[in-house]
Order: structure tokens, then C-alpha cells, then sequence
């Protein structure tokens, strides 16, 4: 399953982690230097939600946290009804 919110239509990202080695001249060096640069991704931080769709359906989506904070998603309302024991 790919890690695409399902409504901001976030995906992983890529970027590279740099490595560096020496003394800043701020601390007394002589510099730091770049010594390796290693690709990597940033992952999005989704969470599976109980959400309420403007279609009136309750199911389960895929969001990021930050639609979850900027309010996107209205959580389905808690289920009242019991369920029909076997018999």
C-alpha cells in the first residue's frame, strides 16, 4: 500500500543525509568539510482514521497527522447501537 494521505495527497519525499567531520571556526577549527552524502526519504506520518465522508459513509482512511491538526477530518460519532447476539 503506498503512504499517500488520502486527502492531502502527501507521498515520501527524498532527501540526503550529509556528513560532515572537522571543527567549526566558531569553536577554534579549521572548518567542517562534507565528506559523504547519502540518499534517504522523508516518510509521511499517516494514521489510520474512523472518518466521517462528505457522502455520509463511515470508513477507515489513510491521513497525514497534519491534516488530522488543520482539521481536514471529522472523526464517524460512536456507534450506539449493540450488536445481535448469535442464536
Amino acid at each position: 500500500m503506498a503512504r499517500i494521505c488520502e486527502l492531502t495527497g502527501k507521498r515520501p519525499m527524498k532527501g540526503s543525509i550529509i556528513w560532515r567531520s572537522g571543527k567549526s571556526k566558531k569553536s577554534g577549527g579549521i572548518g567542517t568539510h562534507v565528506t559523504a552524502i547519502t540518499k534517504r526519504k522523508f516518510a509521511v506520518n499517516l494514521q489510520r482514521v474512523k472518518a466521517l465522508l462528505p457522502s455520509g459513509e463511515v470508513r477507515y482512511i489513510r491521513v497525514s497527522a497534519a491534516a488530522i491538526k488543520k482539521g481536514l477530518v471529522t472523526k464517524a460519532p460512536r456507534r450506539t447501537w449493540k450488536k445481535e447476539t448469535a442464536k
